[in-house]
């Protein structure tokens, strides 16, 4: 790769993330999500201490409230994606930058590069706050499970923040791509998850940072579930950079 192509995918990308980071509905998204994760993790630690604790138990409550949090990130990647065609500011951006192709990548990746920190965070102020709370009564914590769970966590939140802006990069408005996405994470996949073969994004994104339970059938190791879930992200990624190359602003 030449010099100056270097260039011009590093002056996209950071012209993709100034814009992301001086977007207010990110921030109020993030902190939103954040404070709902807070409360809820109280909420379902108070619960789990009415119980038996141990490492899992733990782990488990403090990861309760991801089926809630996913929809922040559901949010984001929405917001990402469709916020430049409120005002008709992406035929300002596709002025600036004719290389669609690079563009929407380079978008992409901005959010990537946005989320991944963000979601560990999030995610690890629920564990955090559960272990605090349930220090007392665990049994044998490990570190390095609590660090490769996280991990897994915020890989879920980062794919499905991506995803979802996928999505939203296809439909191009905020209203359908939230209507699509929250019906289908909320409604069709709760009511079929017992019907349909555990290799749909949200199914399989589960056993990344959850560990299956040995009475499941046909269960997925993390490892299986990442990489379903990253095929499922970069397929709706190719499609959407396809269809954004052909298609006019």
């Amino acid at each position: 790769m030449s010099v100056s192509s270097s260039r011009k995918i590093t002056q996209i990308l950071g012209a993709e993330l100034d814009k992301l980071v001086t977007l207010p509905l990110i921030w109020l998204t993030l902190m939103g999500t954040f404070i709902l994760n807070l409360v809820l993790a109280a909420a379902f630690t108070s619960a789990g201490l009415q119980g038996a604790a141990g490492t899992q138990n733990i782990l488990n409550i403090g990861l309760a409230s991801m089926g809630y949090l996913q929809a922040g990130f559901i949010i984001l990647g929405i917001l990402a994606a469709c916020s430049e065609y409120t005002g008709g500011q992406i035929r300002t951006t596709l002025t600036t930058i004719p290389w669609r192709g690079f563009q929407l990548s380079a978008k992409h990746l901005a959010l990537a590069i946005i989320t991944i920190p963000v979601a560990f965070i999030i995610a690890a102020s629920g564990v955090l706050y559960t272990f605090i709370m349930m220090r007392d009564t665990a049994v044998g914590f490990e570190i390095d499970t609590m660090i490769k769970t996280l991990v897994g966590a915020t890989g879920y939140l980062t794919l499905t923040a991506l995803l979802s802006a996928a999505i939203g990069a296809l439909l191009r408005r905020t209203t359908p791509a939230l209507v699509m996405l929250l019906g289908y994470y909320y409604i069709v996949s709760p009511l079929t998850r017992d019907l349909l073969p555990k290799y749909l994004p949200d199914t399989a994104g589960y056993y990344m940072y959850m560990p299956p339970s040995s009475d499941e059938i046909n269960v997925l190791t993390p490892m299986q579930g990442t990489g379903i879930s990253m095929l499922w992200t970069l397929i709706f990624i190719t499609v959407a950079i396809v269809f954004y190359r052909k298609r006019d602003a």
